[in-house]
């Protein structure tokens, strides 16, 4: 049978309409790439430890005849003209900030804007911006500094979730620390970081990381960091998870069956004080420190660090920086842990 010519010409007609109504339509244009500045960075992320120095990478293409480069740290939560580190163009430069005094331009050749930061401390950690500024036009390009620390989990000596916020802060900051970012303490799950106690974050979140799951900590809910809803800063109670990096000193133990003061006195007398929790840590993690006897710290906790767990030392089967809590400070039965 042969179809009309008339009906074949309307059916290809109607085909071809709803072909194209249905077909996703192609974008007329892509993103433009950056005219002035290389991207990616070279790197878009740089690790440093604190005392160290780092350089964060921002390396022009093309320079304009004119123009700026403005190197911001971008802080959530924060925006101002605090936030701006240095801002710069091709004969001179002026920091600003509180990181402006230990910031520099690397200036390896004439097409080099990256920025130099000296004897980094802990609160450097995060996400800059180099902008170049060229009249109306600016374009940016994103550099992540990550201090290399530690994580730990920190509890007041008056007990279990005793902290408010503003509380933790200070806690963290008194052991050589402070409180710990979402990022880092992912990073610390990552590498085996499991606390069944919920603590503050920087954020004011309130979360813990979880490896293995059991009835009182996360029950058959698979492994990861669980949050909380969010709490009040002013009001809510928890432990803290605190972040330290290297320290310019060390620590070491001095055996003995000393009170809390005894030890105090014991490493004055080598010209060094009790070592804070933050103290300890970073020995566990940068130096390898691996001691199997308790000690007094300065906060009046008893702990000690284990890099090779073995059986009689720890009763656990990973490394870490085991704790016997906070005993009475009159108690004559343990070392100290230095710091010098």
């Amino acid at each position: 049978m042969r179809v009309p010519l008339v009906l074949l010409v309307s059916f290809l007609s109607y085909t071809m309409a709803l072909h194209s109504a249905n077909k996703i339509p192609t974008p007329t244009h892509r993103p433009s790439k950056l005219k002035y500045l290389l991207e990616p960075p070279v790197y878009a992320e740089v690790v440093g430890r604190r005392g160290e120095n780092a350089t964060l990478p921002c390396i022009l293409k093309f320079k304009p005849d004119h123009y700026k480069v403005k190197w911001t740290k971008l802080e959530p939560g924060r925006f101002g003209p605090e936030n701006i580190v240095m801002i710069s163009n091709a004969h001179a430069f002026k920091r600003h900030g509180r990181l402006g005094p230990r910031a520099n331009l690397r200036r390896a050749h004439n097409m080099d804007a990256s920025l130099q930061l000296g004897t980094l401390q802990l609160g450097d950690g995060g996400r800059y911006r180099c902008e170049l500024i060229n009249d109306i036009d600016d374009e940016s390009v994103v550099v992540t500094l990550r201090i290399e620390g530690v994580v730990f989990p920190y509890q007041s000596p008056k007990g279990r979730y005793a902290m408010t916020f503003h509380e933790a802060e200070v806690a963290c900051e008194e052991q050589d620390g402070m409180l710990a970012s979402y990022e880092q303490l992912y990073r610390a799950w990552t590498e085996g970081l499991d606390w069944c106690k919920a603590g503050w974050l920087q954020d004011g979140s309130v979360r813990y990381p979880i490896i293995s799951p059991r009835p009182a900590c996360g029950a058959q809910a698979r492994p990861g960091i669980r949050t909380y809803s969010p709490k009040d800063k002013k009001r809510d109670r928890f432990d803290a998870f605190c972040f330290t990096s290297l320290t310019a000193g060390s620590v070491f133990y001095i055996p003995g069956a000393f009170s809390l003061k005894e030890a105090s006195g014991a490493c004055g007398r080598r010209s060094a004080e009790l070592a804070l929790v933050g103290h300890l840590y970073a020995a566990w993690r940068f130096r390898g420190y691996d001691r199997c006897d308790g000690g007094w710290l300065r906060d009046g906790s008893v702990r000690f660090p284990i890099g090779a767990p073995r059986e009689r030392c720890g009763g656990v089967p990973a490394p870490g920086v085991r704790s016997f809590g906070f005993p009475n400070k009159t108690s004559h039965i343990y070392g100290a842990y230095c710091y010098r």
